[in-house]
C-alpha cells in the first residue's frame, strides 16, 4: 500500500480489498467480521441496548488515548449505562484523501486493542474516502449493541428523592487534556484523558447492588449538564456539594487559569450512579476497588424541593443553580 491514503482505497475495488485485508482484518478480525458479508449475523436474546456516536476529536492522539480507543470506549460505555453487557460494535470511517497510512494503522490498531479489552467484537464496518479538504483526517462512527441483564434497567427517568448521587472519579480530565494538547498549553502537573471502557465495572456493580436507579457517563457538557438532564427526566432536584466533587489539582489549576469550570468539562471514563442511600457505601466500596474508580465519592443526594434543577452547595455554604451548558465550551473533544 502507498504511504498516503488515496481515493481508490474507498472505491470498493482492489485497493479497498487491500486496505480491508491488509489492515482492518489484521487488527479487527474475528469470525463474524472475517466473513465479509453485507451484514453481520448476530445471536442475541432478550432486551437489548443500542447506541451510536460519531467521533471527530482534534487532535487524533492525546495523552491517555486517541480517536480509535475513544470511539470504542464512548460507545461501549453508552450501551453499558442501560444495564447491558456490550457485545458488538460497528465501525464506520470517513477518511480524508492524503491521510498518512501509518496514522490510520495506529488508529485501527488502537480500535482493535480497545475492543478486545472491553470484550466486544467489531462485526461490521464501512469506509469512505473523501477528497482533500472535505473532512479533517478521520471521523469514526461506532454503533454498539448489548444485552440488558437487569430488570428494570437504570434510566435517567428513575432518580427518586432520598437517593444518593455518586461519581466514579475526578471531573474534567478529558476536556482539559484535549484543550491543552490542541493549544500547546502545559501546566505544572501533566493532565491526561480518563478515556476508558467502564462496562466490566458496571456489570459488577449491577450484579452486587440490587437496586440502581440511574447510570450515566458525563461526557459532553460534563457533570453539570448530565445532572441537569437527569433532574429534568426524573422531575427531581439533584443537590450536590462542591467540596465533595473530586477534581485533580492540575485540572483545577488549568481551569482557573483558562476561566473554565471543570463541572462542565467532558469526561470519557467516569460515570454517575444514583441509587438508594442504603446502598451507597457498598457501591463506593465496589467502585474504589477498581482501578478506574479509586476516587469515587458521594457528592450529594436527590431531593424534591426544586424539580428539574441542579443545586450546588459552595464550600462556604452558599447555593447556586447549575444549568445545562449553552453552546460548545470546547468543540471537537470527542
Amino acid at each position: 500500500m502507498s504511504q498516503k491514503l488515496l481515493l481508490d482505497y474507498g472505491s470498493g475495488g482492489k485497493a479497498s480489498q487491500r486496505l480491508i485485508s491488509g489492515m482492518f482484518l489484521k487488527y479487527l478480525g474475528n469470525d463474524r467480521l472475517n466473513r465479509l458479508d453485507d451484514a453481520a449475523f448476530l445471536e442475541l436474546s432478550g432486551p437489548i441496548s443500542m447506541s451510536t456516536d460519531t467521533f471527530t476529536v482534534d487532535p487524533l492522539f492525546f495523552p491517555g488515548g486517541d480517536i480509535g480507543s475513544l470511539a470504542v470506549h464512548g460507545t461501549v460505555n453508552d450501551v453499558a449505562m442501560l444495564g447491558a453487557r456490550p457485545r458488538f460494535i460497528t465501525c464506520g470511517l470517513i477518511l480524508e484523501e492524503g491521510l498518512d497510512m501509518d496514522v490510520l494503522e495506529r488508529i485501527i490498531a488502537s480500535v482493535g486493542r480497545a475492543a478486545r479489552n472491553a470484550g466486544v467484537e467489531v462485526v461490521t464496518g464501512d469506509t469512505k474516502v473523501v477528497p482533500r479538504g472535505a473532512a479533517d483526517k478521520i471521523f469514526i462512527n461506532t454503533t454498539g449493541v448489548g444485552e440488558i441483564f437487569v430488570t428494570p434497567g437504570p434510566s435517567g427517568h428513575s432518580a427518586k428523592p432520598g437517593d444518593a448521587i455518586l461519581i466514579s472519579g475526578t471531573m474534567g480530565d478529558h476536556g482539559l487534556t484535549i484543550l491543552s494538547k490542541r493549544e500547546g498549553l502545559s501546566f505544572d502537573a501533566p493532565v491526561e484523558s480518563d478515556s476508558a471502557a467502564l462496562n466490566h465495572l458496571i456489570v459488577r456493580l449491577l450484579q452486587e447492588i440490587p437496586e440502581i436507579h440511574v447510570l450515566r457517563d458525563p461526557t459532553r457538557g460534563g457533570l453539570a449538564t448530565t445532572l441537569s438532564e437527569i433532574a429534568l427526566q426524573s422531575n427531581v432536584e439533584c443537590f450536590i456539594r462542591e467540596k465533595d466533587i473530586p477534581v485533580r489539582e492540575a485540572v483545577a489549576g488549568g481551569c482557573s487559569f483558562l476561566g473554565l469550570d471543570p463541572l462542565y468539562l467532558a469526561n470519557e471514563g467516569k460515570f454517575i450512579c444514583i441509587l438508594p442511600e442504603k446502598f451507597a457505601d457498598k457501591a463506593l466500596e465496589i467502585m474504589r476497588s477498581d482501578v478506574l474508580a479509586t476516587n469515587a465519592q458521594q457528592i450529594g443526594e436527590v431531593r424534591k424541593d426544586h424539580p428539574g434543577k441542579v443545586v450546588l452547595e459552595t464550600p462556604i455554604g452558599g447555593h447556586r443553580l447549575l444549568d445545562m451548558l449553552e453552546g460548545a465550551q470546547l468543540p471537537r473533544i470527542c
